[in-house]
């Protein structure tokens, strides 16, 4: 017997995982870190807030309860891009 394949995944980002270091998110079968000292608008929020991400096009992602956007290249090289908003 055959399992059929799974559907295609109709959400392009997923939060996986929240840790005392940061934030896990999979965006199309690719792990993304956001730690909480490169990303410090996430560290002390609630898990609903972080679990509230969009994407708002290919390979960019938006928290509407924090507004906060991001795209996957700052993700992955935040030293590139440095701080241009304040905690509140």
């Amino acid at each position: 017997m055959n399992s059929l394949a799974r559907g295609k995944n109709t959400s392009g980002v997923e939060v996986t995982s929240i840790s005392a270091h940061g934030v896990w998110i999979l965006a199309h079968d690719k792990e993304l870190f956001m730690s909480y000292d490169d990303f410090p608008w996430f560290q002390d929020e609630t898990v609903s807030t972080i679990l509230n991400v969009e994407e708002s096009s290919n390979g960019h992602f938006y928290w509407p309860d924090l507004d906060v956007d991001l795209s996957v290249e700052i993700i992955e090289n935040p030293g590139l891009f440095p701080l241009k908003a304040k905690q509140s």
